[in-house]
């Protein structure tokens, strides 16, 4: 019997060891103070305290005033004062000086006012941290998580171990998803399980990151366009309603300060507006065509991309899938192994 708890271990210590030579060690680390910062609750709580601990401050600066006013008026009388007046003055100042040392030990001393209720404050939020940390180094499979605002000295930390911003955002679609219905909560899921993706691939992110840029400068190069062509379609309107209003007040008669007394130069003004008119209704037609074809090839990009986006999770959940399978196979085969090993009848 210990002979085989010994191979057991042996085998398993073995184990162990190939499985973190060949993954490797994967650490990880938070920034506490930078997450309290990020979270608003805490931040509206924190101002609250301090607001108390600056009156808590200034009722000590007013004693500390009135201490200071009582030395100097019974400097000042000292020589008035008999004997015993003079021992009950100090006295009470005594009292005073003590009662203000006390006073600033309750307030803000180790075991204060301020720093109970600052761990009143940090506990809840600490607490969400520990668990979502927990769920990340499970989901990512992280050996270790260190939090380098602690009293653990990290003299150099690499940016791409920082998961404080990962505990952040999770923080906050907690919150977001308490005020959500089950359809929008449904979105926001798939959404964040497609940026959760991206951001443990970082050449897809920086992927992800130029396919947003240039959809953005499309998008911008189809907006200018379309306030272009509005402009120029609310130009020639204008032009019309001014020729047709020229037009109506010529034939009741009414001739206006710029009007024209020549027929033949008035003729030659409206021909000309009319082809200027008929040229910019042409020119706005090309440009709304143009507009369209980017919104519409805008739009086969985008689907195209909804596609590809389509196989890569199809892909990725197929992997999962495989994996996942290999891992229960293999654990079966092993434990069918051992029932074996156990079945058969020692020597």
């Amino acid at each position: 019997m210990r002979k085989y708890i010994l191979i057991l271990l042996t085998t398993s210590f073995f184990t162990i060891n190939v499985v973190a030579q060949t993954r490797g060690v994967k650490i990880g680390y938070i920034d506490m103070e930078y997450i309290l910062e990020k979270v608003p609750d805490y931040a509206e709580a924190k101002n609250q305290l301090e607001q108390k601990a600056q009156k808590w401050k200034q009722e000590i600066e007013e004693k500390k005033v009135d201490i200071a006013n009582q030395k100097e008026t019974l400097k000042s009388e000292r020589v008035l004062l008999t004997k015993e007046l003079l021992e009950e003055r100090e006295a009470e100042i005594a009292f005073l000086e003590t009662e203000l040392l006390e006073y600033q030990q309750k307030r803000f001393g180790p075991n204060g006012d301020l720093m109970a209720q600052k761990a009143v404050l940090v506990k809840p939020i600490q607490d969400q941290v520990f668990n979502i940390v927990q769920d990340i180094s499970e989901l990512k499979k992280y050996d270790f998580v260190f939090d380098r605002s602690s009293d653990l000295t990290m003299l150099f930390a690499d940016k791409r171990h920082n998961i404080s911003d990962q505990v952040v955002t999770r923080i906050t679609r907690a919150e977001k998803r308490e005020q959500m219905t089950a359809k929008q909560l449904a979105k926001e899921e798939e959404a964040e399980r497609k940026q959760d993706f991206i951001n443990e691939n970082p050449n897809l992110s920086d992927r992800q990151k130029k396919l947003d840029e240039s959809k953005a400068a499309r998008q911008k190069i189809i907006d200018d366009r379309k306030i272009a062509a509005q402009e120029k379609k609310d130009a020639a309107e204008a032009r019309r309603k001014q020729i047709l209003q020229e037009r109506e007040d010529k034939k009741n008669g009414i001739v206006s300060d710029k009007a024209v007394t020549d027929p033949k130069t008035e003729a030659t003004k409206e021909e000309t507006s009319n082809k200027e008119t008929s040229a910019e209704d042409k020119k706005t037609a090309v440009e709304e065509t143009k507009v369209k074809a980017a919104e519409a090839k805008a739009k086969t990009l985008e689907e195209r991309k909804k596609v590809i986006e389509d196989r890569k999770k199809a892909a990725q959940e197929k992997r999962e899938k495989t994996l996942a399978d290999r891992a229960a196979a293999k654990l079966a085969k092993e434990e069918e192994k051992k029932n074996k090993e156990a079945e058969t009848p020692k020597p």
